[in-house]
């Protein structure tokens, strides 16, 4: 419920931001620039799944390949009251990690890497592919979708701002200099702090996928130690593949992190996932 909540609040922030900025330019640039963005994430929104098997090298997986883990796919999925995916992939490479992807709970897939089918056990695997699940149950898709569209409208008139400040000067009236300074912190900082916001929103539905998962499978130890696992397989083996565009997706980044990187992250810290894993009770 807290996640949620803070979910709610973060995407006001960013909306509240979205119509200051937006105050600078009228109805008809506002207009534009709503447009012109919520087309670019329509295309994602709808195309995400199928943009990220490809990505990711990903091949199906029959029933008949792996019959256990459709069963323990279609478990989770019946405790979760949502439909099967529409796949379950498999990304060749011996990084353990997982996906979901899709638009909701009437259409997405499942991807697990080679890897991690290798090095964690049945029960763990259980908690990290119920995680993935919940993220379809929470239609987390959809939350990211919107605050990638707030966030990119923001961006988009920031830049239109800088591009006046540069090219348009001041007014035949002779604007201050303090308020052009202003205007320039403003077309600078403002995409920033949309992109923290837009990160923000993201960790707090890692831990709402956590918390779901575990209550799904009612089991927050498989995926405490399923978690220890993979990030010391992700420090070993990072993806040479895909792109960090949608590292997002993923139960953990894919890619190696450094200290930038980490600061506009979209995962929460390991060990405070472990930590409020471990603090479930059922």
């Amino acid at each position: 419920m807290i996640n949620q909540i803070k979910t709610v609040l973060l995407i006001g922030v960013l909306t509240g931001l979205l119509l200051f900025i937006g105050s600078f330019f009228g109805q008809t640039g506002l207009t534009v620039a709503i447009i012109f963005v919520v087309l670019m994430n329509a295309v994602i929104y709808f195309f995400s799944d199928k943009i990220a098997l490809m990505m990711y090298k990903a091949k199906e997986l029959k029933k008949s390949d792996l019959p256990w883990l459709h069963d323990m796919v279609k478990e989770i999925t019946t405790e979760a009251g949502i439909p099967m995916p529409k796949g379950i992939y498999l990304i060749p490479t011996k990084q353990g990690n997982a996906f979901c992807a899709g638009i909701g709970p009437s259409r997405y897939v499942l991807a697990c890497t080679q890897g991690i089918i290798d090095i964690l056990t049945k029960e763990e695997l259980k908690g990290v592919l119920a995680h993935e699940v919940a993220h379809s149950k929470n239609r987390d898709v959809l939350i990211a979708t919107v605050a990638a569209t707030i966030a990119g409208v923001i961006s988009y008139l920031a830049h239109m701002l800088q591009f006046g400040l540069i090219f348009g000067g001041g007014d035949d009236e002779g604007q201050s200099t303090g308020n052009i300074i202003g205007l320039i912190a403003l077309a600078i900082l403002t995409p920033i702090i949309a992109l923290i916001i837009q990160m923000a929103i993201s960790r707090s539905r890692e831990y709402l996928a956590d918390e779901t998962g575990a209550k799904l499978i009612k089991n927050s130890k498989s995926l405490s130690k399923a978690l220890e696992k993979i990030h010391a397989s992700v420090k070993d083996s990072p993806l040479n593949f895909g792109s960090e565009a949608a590292s997002s997706l993923f139960i953990a980044n894919p890619f190696r992190g450094n200290a930038l990187t980490n600061l506009f992250s979209t995962h929460p810290d390991v060990n405070e996932r472990i930590k409020r894993l471990n603090a479930l009770r059922f």
